[in-house]
């Protein structure tokens, strides 16, 4: 009974498909960045030295790259919310799953030898995501009529006394003629 329930709960938080990711990917994470009331995308582009539980709600991916000569290392959860999606760019040639061992190389000696993979891989539908999109492109359409609506009543207004101010200059040229 407890499993089962503990099964339950963990398959509803799961996302309903996520891309193959393997060690050796150089792959495109976005994730959501929530600054304040502000959110916005954050993408990391590097390879996957690390892939845990694959099949599991904590499946996870370390990714690497080399920033101003500065190794960076992130770990993404795949199933987590703030992660939008992830893309592999290319893939690589490794016999490992755990590539520790790029930490301590640099230049080309860290390059993975590139091989052939289908790019369909990245096409995943995820209709909650799709959904929330949707929300959103109609939350700025509201926002981008409401504040059109503004600007044509301030418009409006403007032209009413712009032509009110002719009409009274008009009217004080021909009085003094």
């Amino acid at each position: 009974m407890s499993f089962q329930l503990i099964k339950n709960i963990t398959d509803a938080q799961k996302k309903p498909e996520v891309v193959d990711v393997r060690s050796g990917d150089t792959v495109r994470v976005h994730q959501t960045i929530k600054e304040g009331n502000k959110t916005r995308i954050q993408m990391f582009e590097g390879v996957v030295i690390r892939t845990d539980r694959k099949k599991s709600l904590d499946s996870r991916i370390t990714v690497r790259k080399i920033t101003s000569g500065i190794g960076v290392e992130k770990s993404y959860l795949l199933h987590s919310p703030l992660v939008e999606k992830v893309e592999v760019i290319k893939r690589g040639k490794v016999r490992r799953n755990y590539l520790t061992y790029l930490r301590s190389r640099a230049g080309k000696s860290a390059r993975l030898v590139g091989k052939a993979f289908d790019k369909s891989i990245n096409d995943v539908y995820d209709p909650a995501a799709e959904k929330a999109a949707e929300e959103a492109k109609a939350a700025a359409k509201a926002a981008a009529d409401e504040k059109a609506a503004v600007k044509a009543e301030e418009d409006a207004e403007l032209a009413a006394k712009q032509a009110e101010v002719e009409a009274a200059h008009a009217a004080a040229t021909e009085s003094t003629k």
